[in-house]
């Protein structure tokens, strides 16, 4: 009589689900970074395919607590991936520890540049010009906005994606890597600059009080710059923070700082 194929039931794959999506971040080091996050998300389906070979449980927690690094929402494709392969290879199709950990390491710097284009490159930018304007006056709409609108729509992401790298397996690789996820990213990416673009222009604000007598009339500094430029001083001061950022690697932390200082000078010589 055949051995009965071994299929994961739908609780112990939202299990897993939820153990990435609360604790990806949970555990991290430079040495690691979200490789215990990745094993401890495993952990139900090893159990319920290797329940009782404690030598087959141990070896998959260890190929799947190797280095592991990608976007956490979108990247719940991966570990349904993995959900999918694992189950196949517990029902003896020949996939070997490097075949696991060459898709996961394959997968997982396509994935970063998907998900961080679409997400904090253009998502969280845009509900966060949303949320700016509904906090206008003081309102905690804001605030309660953002909050939920990201938590619901970054859940059901994650779970839909996780489900379907679970369905499609390793056939979604193709789907990653190719050159219609390439085009896909590049898209995103310019989106998400536009994104960025737009709530600079609509949120930023610069202005000097410059102003110089020219016998019987005055000059307005700030009029001048805006006649030949308009809002020339907010985008000098948006490129400035993204060279701090991105040239000199700079902290958000450090850059407000840095604009705290300036500010400071900017009022003492009467510039601002």
């Amino acid at each position: 009589m055949a051995d009965q194929v071994k299929k994961l039931d739908k609780k112990t794959l939202r299990k897993s689900w939820w153990l990435w999506m609360t604790g990806n971040l949970s555990s991290m080091s430079f040495e690691w970074l979200q490789a215990l996050g990745f094993a401890a998300s495993m952990t139900p389906v090893i159990k319920e395919l290797y329940g009782g070979n404690k030598e087959e449980e141990l070896q998959a927690l260890k190929r799947h607590a190797v280095f592991y690094n990608t976007e956490p929402q979108v990247g719940a494709v991966i570990n349904g991936m993995m959900c999918g392969v694992e189950e196949e290879r517990a029902n003896g199709a020949d996939i070997d520890d490097e075949v696991i950990n060459g898709i996961k390491i394959g997968l997982m710097g396509p994935i970063a540049g998907i998900g961080d284009a679409m997400i904090p490159g253009m998502y969280i930018p845009l509900l966060i010009s949303i949320a700016i304007g509904l906090s206008e006056g003081g309102n905690p709409l804001g605030p309660i906005f953002y909050i939920l609108t990201y938590m619901i729509t970054m859940t059901a992401l994650s779970y839909f994606v996780f489900m379907k790298g679970y369905h499609l397996g390793t056939a979604s690789v193709h789907l990653i890597v190719g050159e219609a996820a390439k085009r896909a990213r590049e898209s995103f990416n310019l989106l998400g600059s536009v994104v960025v673009g737009g709530v600079a222009a609509s949120y930023v604000s610069l202005n000097t009080v410059w102003k110089f007598n020219t016998g019987d009339s005055e000059l307005v500094i700030n009029d001048v710059i805006n006649g030949i430029f308009p809002n020339l001083l907010p985008l000098v001061l948006v490129i400035f923070c993204w060279w701090l950022m991105s040239k000199k690697k700079m902290s958000p932390l450090k850059v407000m700082g840095v604009l705290i200082v300036l500010a400071l000078i900017g009022v003492v010589v009467g510039f601002f």
